[in-house]
This record gives C-alpha cells, sequence and structure tokens, in this order.
C-alpha cells in the first residue's frame, strides 16, 4: 500500500519562500488527511508543490507506489477545462491524459460511466460547462480527478461551492474511496467540524509552515485553534463520540479588535 512523507518540503515563487520545512510523519493509503489552516496559510501551495507544478528544497517521498510521482492527481480550486467541452468529454480527456494511446476503449467509457454515477451527475454527460453551477463544476473536476486512476489525491477546496447535503455526500464517498482503493485522500477544508468527522489526520498550515500533523483529535486543539486561528473555542464531545469546535469568541488583538471597530461603526 501506497505511503507518503514529507521531508523538509518548501516552495518558491519569484525567488520568494512561501513555504518553508514542512515535515510530516508517513500518511498510507486508505487515509483521509485534512489540510487545514488559516487563509493565506499556504495550503494551496503545498499541493502544487506536491504535485511537482512548483518548485522548492526538500522531497515528497513515496514508498510501495505503482506509478511513482504520477500517481499523485491535484484537484484546484477551479477547473481549466474548455467551458465548450461537454462533461463526458472533459472526463474522458482526463481519463487518456494517463494512457499511451488516445484509442476510446469499451473499458474506458465503463470506467467513466461509474464514476459519473457515483457523484450522481450522469444527467449532465452531455452539458457544457459554461452551462454548470459551481457546484456541478466542482463535481466534474472530481470526476476528472478519478478519472486519471490516481494514488494520491490533492484536493483543493473540493466542498467550498457545494450545499450542505452534497458537502456531506462527497467528503463520505472521498473517505470510502480511500478505503476501497488504497488511496491517500489529502483535502483541504476550512470547516474543522467536517476535518473531525471525515478525516483520519490533519496537517495544520501556518504562516507557510507545518503546525502539526497527526490524528484529528490530538491536532486539533483548543491550544492549536487559539494559537493558529486566534480564536477562543471549546471541543466537545456529542453522545455518538464525534467531537465538535465550538467556537466562544476571537482572541483580543486580532479578530476581536476587527469585530470591535465593526461594532463601533
Amino acid at each position: 500500500m501506497v505511503k507518503l512523507r514529507l521531508d523538509g518540503v518548501g516552495a518558491t515563487y519569484g525567488g520568494c519562500r512561501i513555504l518553508s520545512e514542512i515535515s510530516t510523519p508517513a500518511f498510507f493509503g486508505g487515509q483521509v488527511v485534512a489540510v487545514i489552516g488559516p487563509n493565506a496559510a499556504g495550503k494551496s501551495t503545498l499541493f502544487k508543490r506536491m504535485a511537482g507544478l512548483v518548485g522548492g528544497p526538500g522531497n515528497v517521498r513515496l514508498e510501495d507506489s505503482r506509478k511513482g510521482l504520477d500517481g499523485i492527481c491535484y484537484m484546484p480550486q477551479d477547473s481549466a477545462a474548455s467551458a465548450r467541452l461537454t462533461v463526458y468529454e472533459c472526463v474522458l480527456l482526463a481519463c487518456k491524459q494517463q494512457q499511451p494511446t488516445w484509442a476510446v476503449h469499451e473499458a474506458d467509457l465503463a470506467l467513466i460511466d461509474g464514476i459519473m454515477a457515483s457523484l450522481g451527475i450522469g444527467e449532465l454527460a452531455f452539458r457544457h460547462l459554461d452551462e454548470l453551477s459551481g457546484g456541478q463544476r466542482q463535481l466534474v473536476s472530481i470526476a476528472q480527478t478519478l478519472a486519471r486512476d490516481p494514488e494520491i489525491m490533492l484536493m483543493d477546496e473540493p466542498t467550498s461551492a457545494l450545499d450542505m447535503r452534497r458537502q456531506a455526500q462527497v467528503l463520505g464517498f472521498m473517505r470510502a474511496l480511500a478505503r476501497q482503493r488504497g488511496v491517500i485522500v489529502f483535502i483541504a477544508l476550512h470547516d474543522l467540524n467536517q476535518a473531525l468527522r471525515f478525516a483520519d489526520q490533519v496537517l495544520v498550515i501556518a504562516d507557510g509552515t507545518a503546525h502539526g500533523s497527526g490524528p484529528c483529535e490530538d491536532v486539533i486543539t483548543v491550544a492549536m485553534l487559539r494559537d493558529v486561528y486566534q480564536i477562543n473555542a471549546r471541543i466537545e464531545r456529542c453522545s455518538r463520540g464525534a467531537c465538535h469546535v465550538i467556537v466562544d469568541g476571537a482572541v483580543a488583538g486580532s479578530e476581536g479588535e476587527f469585530q470591535g471597530r465593526a461594532n463601533a461603526r
């Protein structure tokens, strides 16, 4: 089963260091890893660095991989596919990019039909991308990523345009997929309660470096919420054993000052 570990990973843009010295223990196939942190902390840059789209020091170390770095598939927040392609064409194109020839076989079509059905977008097959809502386009991006037969999935806020029901469906689907296929799924999330519910591990990015990494309930703590997010919060366990973050207020000197100024107006 595939394993991935980050060893002193950094990233640079135009000579400026964006990420530095991100090291983690090994993540294993079958796990969902929530990547969390404030806006502009470096989560998207980390995914691009892991996917080989930006350079920098350190190493992304894979073990027991059948595809090597080609098995790392990155799903950005915004799809770059042509708006004049149909949904089916977009997913088919992603599938064929991983194959040595462009000839389309029955197995390719069966794969695409299965992926689209599992995401509930089969009825969108022959609609063009510019006819879809933002949430529908995100589901198409997920289908494209799955069609590339990934070992490592890097999903940058895949639920940001989805309603609450679809968010739960997609995150539940990704957790089941990780278990069934032995894939490591990294998901950048802002909702910490979703991370606690659906993820096995969490990686906290703050100020361009790793603030913590490990099991969710060990890393998402009152101290971390205060230090990274500047909020006062409680973590409570419900009757079924799940944990929830309950925010009491912002720490004075950050969001608290902002709120005070807003109220003064």
